[in-house]
């Protein structure tokens, strides 16, 4: 069995306590993990802060450099790393391996950006200059859903800004994160990316550390308004991507078939443990029963299974809390709506829960209301546009949405008017690091990837000079 260390200070070191780390498919023990106290979280940070300045003061040109280093180690380490990954969380080895690159491209894209001075006036009596500046020391809390890709939305970003960085995996899923500080340990200067694990435990004590000058944090609407909290007594820089509860609105011009399976892909990827995947499908009177009818027959053709075997396409959920959770969901839903494939926990080991599909169901139910964040899809009936956009607008989410016509001027029209962050149309829950994204509503502040989310992680400085 590997053994797994914290980086603090440019060196490996066991945690003052251990903890096992469960693979959600076995219920078994994957390896016995280091688990930090308090006091290795205060020394990561205060390495973080010593190593701050020089790591601000090195040029631009040598952080991109170490950010291409550790995309080309996360690549030549993929098969491990995804590896690792589906034993901690749970997903296919193809969609593990399929994260591990993407978190390698993150880095790259990161080390093609630059910082430069910006001149805003140039005049006869004055000069006046944009400046952004590292901040300092950054937290950044990942979720268990995605621990690779979603590091990689932050890592890079705040290491190219000049700051040092904290990171804390989730405690479910810590060990290819553990795996990947090992790897990349000796590529910046000691102190300046610092890795530690918890049993969920530290992070209000990350959040409120006098010394952490920003919060980058991805996970649930409610631990997000902790982390703001925590926050508020410092005026720490925070950015916060939480909660969804994605509309599609599907009209009545499309083909269903071929709508249902796209609808179906982006409501069941990584078996629906997706802060952007669809969570609510509000389809047309005229194609509902067609709809319907496709997502049954898709949902019942998946092959759920453990992650590492040939021609799984859903894996379990990731931990018994939140499979719970979702099998309350899915009882709930048998009084409000009519379950037409899977609500169906196989027997055995795992937290295996077959993709369901529910229709007959309307907002003001669980399923509806509230986020699922597993393999559950309700169906509602619209009878048009406006419909749809109406109840879809009436959540208090707003992350992502989609809109589905063949008429591209009406889905323009309605993707204007829907209160998310990102809206797509005729697909959904494709991301781009270079296309920033964030939440409206209670889905989060500020924005990560593209050049506004490195600009989350600098302090402007204007400089106004008289001539």
């Amino acid at each position: 069995m590997a053994q797994f260390k914290l980086l603090i200070d440019g060196r490996l070191e066991d945690g003052d306590s251990t903890m096992e780390v469960i693979n959600p498919a076995t219920e078994e023990s994957v390896a016995t993990c280091p688990r930090a106290s308090k006091a290795q979280l205060d020394k990561a940070v205060a390495a973080a802060k010593t190593a701050f300045p020089a790591w601000r003061d090195t040029p631009i040109a040598e952080r991109r450099a170490a950010l291409v280093a550790m995309a080309d180690v996360i690549q030549a380490n993929a098969p491990e790393l995804a590896r690792l990954l589906t034993q901690e969380q749970g997903k296919p080895i193809e969609a593990a391996t399929g994260e591990v690159y993407g978190a390698a491209a993150f880095f790259r894209y990161f080390s093609t950006l630059d910082l430069p001075i910006k001149v805003l006036d140039d005049g006869p009596g004055r000069k006046v200059e944009l400046r952004r500046r590292a901040l300092g020391v950054v937290g950044a809390i990942v979720p268990w859903n995605f621990p690779m890709i979603l590091m990689a939305f932050k890592v890079p970003a705040a290491l190219l800004a000049g700051n040092t960085v904290v990171l804390k995996p989730a405690a479910t899923t810590p060990l290819s994160t553990l795996r990947f500080a090992e790897l990349v340990k000796d590529m910046v200067p000691p102190g300046v990316l610092n890795v530690i694990a918890d049993a969920n435990d530290l992070g209000g004590a990350l959040t409120a550390h006098p010394d952490v000058n920003k919060i980058s944090f991805t996970g649930s609407t409610e631990t997000g308004k902790k982390v703001m909290a925590g926050a508020a007594d410092a005026l720490k820089r925070i950015t916060l991507e939480l909660g969804g509860n994605d509309a599609a609105i599907v009209l009545g011009d499309v083909n269903p078939e071929a709508t249902a399976g796209k609808i179906f892909s982006a409501a069941f990827q990584n078996s629906g443990q997706v802060c952007i995947a669809v969570k609510r499908a509000y389809v047309h009177e005229s194609i509902y029963d067609a709809v319907c009818d496709e997502l049954a027959r898709l949902a019942d053709a998946a092959v759920v299974g453990e992650g590492l075997q040939q021609g799984v396409q859903m894996g379990p959920l990731q931990n018994k809390m939140q499979y719970e959770k979702v099998l309350g969901v899915i009882e709930d839903a048998r009084k409000t709506g009519k379950i037409i494939a899977g609500g169906l926990a196989p027997e055995g080991k795992g937290y295996f829960i077959r993709p369901t599909i529910v229709r007959d169901i309307t907002d003001g139910t669980r399923l509806v209301d509230e986020e699922q964040f597993g393999p559950v899809l309700p169906v509602i009936k619209i009878r048009d546009g406006e419909d749809a956009l109406a109840r879809a607008n009436a959540s208090a989410y707003g992350l992502g949405g989609s809109i589905w016509s063949d008429d591209l001027d009406v889905a323009y029209d309605l993707a204007g008017r829907m209160e998310s962050g990102t809206v797509w149309i005729n697909k959904h829950a494709e991301l781009d690091p270079g296309i920033p994204f964030g939440g409206a509503k209670t889905s989060g502040i500020g924005s990560e990837l593209g050049e506004a989310g490195l600009a989350e992680f600098t302090q402007m400085q204007v400089i106004n000079m008289a001539r």
